[in-house]
């Protein structure tokens, strides 16, 4: 059933109803931990300890009671006062208890949208929906909580409407939850004309709408039932494999010599309370470690018509879908002991990603070999703008100059320009890998000799450019280049490079982006793409979107 629209033509609808019960044992669960916390620096011997906890029991137990009741009643109230709507153009969220706010995100900026399910959350069948919306901190608005499959259906909706397509709704379309009994007019609801989209593709014994041609005089329909658009999978990383490079990276075996260090000074002092010193470092790169294990387990990718979808995580499962020509900037980085395998990492930049403060959002590839990394770029930058790109990128990724600045170019031809030799003196060991090349489609980075890294970034998502220079460097007339991209796991740069290549650079990099930008697709990658019977047009993917292919030969 749907409650009748608001003046703004909106249905809004809630959340599931046990939503209260898994926000606030989120509550309870951070009292409990704080308080044995407490508890635990009061008392040094474990006599006392128990003989406290023997007489505080039952306080502790009406504390606990206390703050559940708390808790649960805030969100309980919160989930009453909390409702979403879908509109033609965009998403409205209402919600405050004290202070009511309503937001809404265009759905033709939105980033990527993201499926999280934690633990509780997953022990109910509950998902939380979020969408990554450009601009800046706070922008991204979070659904949740809705049952898995409802988050899943109005995932496939959205991210129908945001590529540009309508659907004609389906015979009988369930809601992700019961619409509100008193929808309220929104103040910051625009009036929209786009038409309403479709899933991009869908199985054909599935009862899904079938897309149509655009009509500005079509009215607002209602969240219609959309199945998932298909997709195929391009790569999978073992458990094995995931635990192999945490044992290969820096931080376990700084962890190994911080443990064998207090072992040590605990045997000579014979002193325990070094024990608790360092419980701080060991718990961090501890922490740190498990929280790479369980964010990046099971970490799959596929490839479907409405972008890249990452699944990973062990406890708290993560559903990630970037839509085409999201990303910013790519990243593949190899570690000194990643070397004997030839592993490397692939991270990007996708705005409003980092606010979110979960840097494994940031990871397309966690760790794989020198085909699934090129495999991961393929996904997000199928054409690099070169007619030799695996001769381009084995030269970015490996490749370095000799001791005497000269570079040993594969096919007698040198695709980077190097850092001159003057540079070794503000940088005696990476200056031979430091260069930078340029494509039709994009700028590639490379630096770091004992970390290699390239950073690879298209034209078209350039933000701005810098040069920097410190004293040393302008007696030597070397430069360090920025590109200045959106927040994230990538900052492209080059250090030491000489001043008037930097120069140039600068000024033909900005003229190569602003050409980039006039001649970018639509943010709507699928405007334009079905006729008006309903049937594919006969056009190219826009804004860098990938085509379907074999992921193991590059476009």
């Amino acid at each position: 059933m749907s409650a009748p629209a608001s003046g703004d033509g909106l249905v809004w609808r809630r959340l599931h109803p046990v939503t209260p019960f898994v926000r606030g044992w989120t509550v309870v669960a951070v009292a409990l931990a704080f308080a044995g916390q407490q508890t635990l620096d009061q008392f040094d011997q474990a006599a006392d300890l128990a003989g406290a906890v023997g007489g505080l029991w039952w306080k502790v137990l009406l504390g606990v009671g206390a703050i559940a009741a708390v808790a649960f009643g805030y969100a309980a109230l919160a989930w009453r006062m909390t409702a979403y709507a879908v509109g033609d153009d965009d998403v409205h969220m209402r919600k405050g208890v004290v202070f009511r706010q309503q937001r809404h995100a265009r759905l033709d900026r939105v980033q990527a949208i993201d499926i999280r399910q934690p633990v509780l959350a997953r022990l109910f069948g509950l998902a939380e929906l979020t969408l990554e919306v450009a601009g800046g901190s706070g922008s991204a608005i979070a659904i949740g909580f809705l049952r898995d499959e409802d988050a899943r259906s109005l995932r496939a909706e959205l991210l129908a409407r945001a590529a540009g397509l309508r659907t004609r709704p389906a015979a009988s379309a369930a809601t992700a939850a019961a619409p509100t009994a008193a929808p309220t007019s929104g103040g910051d609801a625009e009036p929209a004309d786009a038409p309403i989209p479709a899933a991009q593709a869908s199985s054909p014994a599935a009862q899904a709408p079938s897309p149509v041609a655009p009509s500005p005089d079509a009215p607002a329909q209602p969240l219609a039932e959309t199945a998932e658009a298909p997709e195929r999978e391009v790569y999978v990383v073992p458990p094995g494999r995931l635990i192999a490079s945490l044992v290969r990276s820096p931080g376990i075996w700084v962890l190994l010599v911080a443990l064998i260090g207090v072992a040590v000074a605990v045997a000579v002092t014979r002193e325990p309370s070094i024990l608790a010193s360092a419980a701080p470092v060991v718990i961090g790169g501890g922490g740190y470690l498990f929280s790479r294990f369980t964010g990046e387990f099971g970490f799959r990718a596929a490839l479907s018509p409405d972008g890249i979808r990452l699944r990973h995580g062990l406890l708290e499962t993560r559903a990630q879908t970037i839509p085409p020509g999201r990303v910013q900037a790519v990243s593949l980085t190899q570690g000194p002991l990643w070397r004997g395998p030839d592993w490397w990492r692939v991270q990007v930049n996708v705005a409003g990603y980092l606010q979110e403060g979960n840097r494994s959002q940031n990871v397309l590839l966690p760790v794989g070999p020198r085909e699934e990394a090129l495999t991961a770029l393929w996904l997000v930058l199928p054409d690099l703008g070169t007619p030799d790109p695996l001769a381009l990128l084995d030269e970015g990724l490996t490749g370095m100059v000799g001791p005497e600045g000269v570079a040993p170019a594969r096919d007698g031809q040198a695709r980077f320009t190097n850092a001159p030799r003057r540079a070794r003196w503000v940088d005696p060991i990476s200056w031979r890998r430091d260069a930078f090349a340029v494509t039709d489609r994009a700028l590639l980075l490379r630096r770091g000799r004992l970390v290699r890294r390239l950073d690879i970034v298209p034209h078209e998502r350039t933000q701005s450019l810098a040069l920097e220079q410190g004293p040393l460097q302008r007696r030597l007339g070397v430069a360090t280049f920025a590109v200045h991209s959106t927040p994230g796991a990538v900052v492209p740069s080059v250090p030491h490079l000489d001043a008037h290549d930097a120069a140039r650079l600068l000024g033909e990099q900005a003229a190569r982006a602003r050409e980039a930008r006039a001649h970018a697709g639509p943010e709507r990658w699928m405007q334009g793409a079905v006729r008006d019977d309903g049937a594919p047009a006969d056009v190219a993917p826009t804004d860098g979107a990938p085509e379907p292919r074999d992921p193991d030969v590059p476009a």
